[in-house]
């Protein structure tokens, strides 16, 4: 645990002192786009984020590398080779989107390429565990079939869930810190060494995201940009494949009996890992939801536009800020639940907490839609739009106007328009709050990515 615990804090240091530096070359380097018509920031911010991200996955890969038991990881398995190869294709690919938005299906085929290169390097699924069934052989192609498609799914899943501050980082920590917990618990608990790599893969997953979650909270000073969100993706998917399609279910030994009652049996440990897509379920829904809301208009699937989870949670009424916070509440109730179930499937307590939260969760989500009116003896202590008349007093005779202005503005009103910077302005500093916006008069960039 304590060089796995360091090899997190290389990673997440190298990112973090990385960050400032990317920042400023992206400014210069001139990635910094214009507000698109689906953008909830006002600023131009700077992108490739992801050039810290990579590099620190490749500190942690080396550090690692030199440490006395994570070192045997890499000579008794290809897969760390594997992911760092992949990940360098994806994150070239993510650079060149990131300053000259490639088109879509030019990324889905990198995406392709990418995983295609892992699996030529070994990092493929073998096997699956069936219920019922038992464990069943994959042939090379559905291996690699299936390798390739949980690849693309997972990291256009992540990409579709970026477009809030921190938001596609803080639940993508969120996520493999459940998956390093799970995964420890394999390789130390049962001595089982084919999960070591995963394990790996997750710390080093978690210190890329808090590294850079620093630099990308609300108001964000730079984005991790696709060459961030489509490497993160990726190396989330490489490690569910890595201790799903490579772990033999019965070597775990946690039943007496046949293979196939094993099998069924430790369902409710594998679902979560067969499909990493349970873990970061809310992006999953997120992409099916805009997958079918694109068709159903007639649109591309790779169309963007302003429908996706997060938009709707600010057009609901919630803020920037608490617009991620119940993202992460839902993502690590799904995840950790699943975790919790994992380990002891016959509590009930365990079911009865995860909808106990999930009621909570509900009632945060829609909070907004019911506006609080304060007792009449605080209503003095209150501002004007919790009140039960809910209007604003005329202005006496003589108030100056900076006094009438701050009434209106805790009143409710509606904040007029600004109008976005242009790129390359001056005093750059990040996404700013939210409101309401002008739209480009050209709306046809808003089918790029973030």
């Amino acid at each position: 645990m304590r060089e796995y615990l360091l090899t997190l804090c290389i990673t997440a240091a190298v990112t973090y002192l990385l960050t400032g530096p990317v920042r400023k070359f992206a400014i210069v380097a001139g990635a910094m786009p214009e507000i698109r018509a689906r953008d909830v920031h006002r600023e131009p911010t700077p992108r490739l984020g992801g050039i810290a991200m990579f590099f620190g996955l490749c500190a942690g890969l080396l550090v690692a590398d030199h440490l006395t038991n994570l070192s045997t990881v890499f000579e008794k398995s290809n897969e760390p080779r594997a992911l760092l190869s992949g990940a360098a294709l994806i994150w070239l690919i993510g650079v060149l989107d990131d300053k000259f938005e490639i088109d879509a299906l030019i990324k889905l085929g990198g995406q392709m390429i990418a995983a295609g290169v892992m699996v030529m390097q070994g990092l493929t699924i073998l096997w699956l565990p069936i219920p019922s069934v038992g464990n069943v052989a994959l042939t090379q192609w559905q291996g690699t079939l299936l390798t390739v498609a949980l690849v693309v799914i997972t990291i256009n899943a992540v990409n579709f869930v970026d477009g809030l501050d921190g938001l596609a980082a803080g639940m993508v920590c969120i996520a493999s810190a459940a998956f390093f917990l799970y995964a420890y618990r394999v390789w130390v608990s049962y001595g089982i060494e084919a999960a070591a790599p995963a394990t790996l893969f997750s710390a080093i997953l978690m210190g890329m995201c808090l590294g850079f979650l620093p630099h990308n909270m609300h108001p964000a000073r730079i984005f991790m940009g696709d060459s961030g969100s489509m490497l993160i993706g990726l190396v989330l998917a490489a490690g569910a494949i890595s201790i799903t399609g490579q772990v033999d279910p019965d070597a775990l030994k946690l039943f007496a009996g046949s293979e196939k009652a094993a099998v069924h049996q430790t369902v409710p440990v594998y679902i979560p890992l067969l499909l990493p897509l349970t873990i970061i379920a809310i992006p999953a829904a997120d992409l099916v939801l805009a997958i079918v809301r694109r068709t159903w208009r007639g649109q591309s699937p790779f169309a963007a536009d302003r429908g996706h989870l997060h938009h709707r949670l600010l057009e609901i009424g919630h803020s920037h800020s608490r617009a991620v916070l119940i993202m992460y509440f839902w993502s690590a109730l799904i995840a950790f639940g699943a975790l919790a179930y994992s380990v002891n499937s016959a509590s009930m307590w365990i079911v009865l907490g995860v909808v106990f939260l999930s009621f909570i969760g509900l009632v945060l989500l829609l909070l907004p839609r019911f506006t609080p009116r304060t007792p009449r003896w605080a209503e003095a202590f209150v501002p004007p739009r919790y009140r039960r008349g809910g209007a604003v007093a005329e202005p006496a005779a003589g108030t100056p106007q900076t006094a009438i202005a701050e009434s209106e503005s805790e009143s409710g009103s509606e904040e007029q328009p600004r109008t976005p910077v242009a790129a390359g302005a001056g005093r750059v500093n990040g996404a700013t709050a939210l409101g309401a916006r002008s739209r480009p008069l050209d709306r046809r960039k808003a089918g790029t990515s973030r």
